[in-house]
């Protein structure tokens, strides 16, 4: 029987799953769109990933992370629970052990971690500005007519990039419509673009920070050779993007879970459990002046977590 270890990140926009074996090689994986529906997404992606990884597989043990961590540890019975800096640092490590600096950028935030002799030492996360991720080129690649598959190949063409005002998407959309209506090539724009989302980046997350080599870039927006390109220039060194760099925080919370497991018997619920009735709810916890709202999830009607608190009255059931 095939023994694997699961990892699961759900994020704001993406829902990643992936799966290793007991030597840490990925097995199988999956990425998909959360859509505001944290549950079904997480039901949705252990149902195909029952169906890509064997027949006859035994789940060994199970990790989450991402903004959704609390939610899809109650719901798959995760082993592990931990934050998106340490999955992502932990899948990083797995492939280019000396990595110093991690670039993680995806679809609605971005990441910073430096790590020294394999021990994160500072980081940095943006949730709030859109112009140093990946829906700032998707937006303007749409809006360009361009899909956004073939923005970093188009980029690529560029030999003389156009300075775009990229700090803001606003500022960065009317200045595009103004480089093209003076003429300028659009692969120049979109190398422009692919220098605005760096610049924008080292501007806020790295500012004050040292970057040092090996760099390790990840995240949905690795996979774009522009920005790849503009921040080997930037910083002047080589950028390397891992494979699977599209699911590493799920892949850091399977390698987790790998570490957590050591012969003890895993809580995972097994894939079954897609056909549970799933329901979550909050409520305002009046104990002290904090107020706290606490989020609960029923499982055919039985309360299987509570978190949210700023003390662990709720979380112990």
């Amino acid at each position: 029987m095939d023994e694997v270890f699961l990892g699961v990140d759900v994020g704001s926009v993406t829902t990643k799953f992936a799966a290793v074996d007991p030597q840490g090689n990925l097995v199988a994986s999956d990425y998909l769109r959360t859509a505001g529906q944290p549950v079904q997404a997480v039901r949705e992606g252990l149902s195909r990933m029952a169906t890509l990884l064997p027949s006859r597989v035994r789940v060994l043990g199970v990790g989450t992370t991402g903004s959704g961590r609390q939610l899809a540890g109650a719901i798959v019975g995760a082993d592990v629970v931990k934050n998106e800096i340490t999955a992502h640092a932990v899948a990083a490590l797995h492939f280019v052990p000396d990595v110093r600096t991690v670039i993680d950028i995806g679809g609605q935030d971005s990441k910073l971690i430096l790590l020294r002799d394999g021990v994160v030492v500072d980081f940095a996360m943006n949730s709030v500005c859109a112009a140093g991720t990946g829906s700032f080129l998707e937006q303007q690649a749409y809006r360009l007519g361009i899909p956004v598959e073939e923005l970093g190949r188009r980029a690529l063409r560029s030999s003389n990039p156009v300075r775009i005002a990229g700090r803001c998407t606003v500022f960065a959309e009317s200045d595009m419509i103004h480089k093209q209506q003076m003429g300028f090539p659009v692969d120049d724009i979109l190398y422009g673009l692919c220098q605005a989302l760096v610049r924008n980046y080292l501007n806020n997350l790295a500012l004050g920070k040292t970057i040092e080599p090996p760099v390790v870039f990840q995240g949905g927006v690795a996979a774009n050779a522009g920005v790849v390109r503009a921040f080997r220039e930037a910083l002047g060194t080589e950028i390397l993007v891992p494979p699977h760099h599209e699911v590493m925080g799920a892949l850091g919370a399977a390698l987790l879970a790998r570490e957590w497991s050591d012969g003890r018997p895993s809580q995972f619920r097994g894939f079954d459990v897609v056909h549970a009735d799933v329901q979550t709810t909050s409520f305002e916890c009046r104990a002290c002046p904090n107020l706290c709202e606490i989020a609960q999830i029923r499982m055919d009607g039985q309360v299987m977590a509570r978190w949210g608190g700023r003390c662990d009255r709720w979380e112990v059931l």
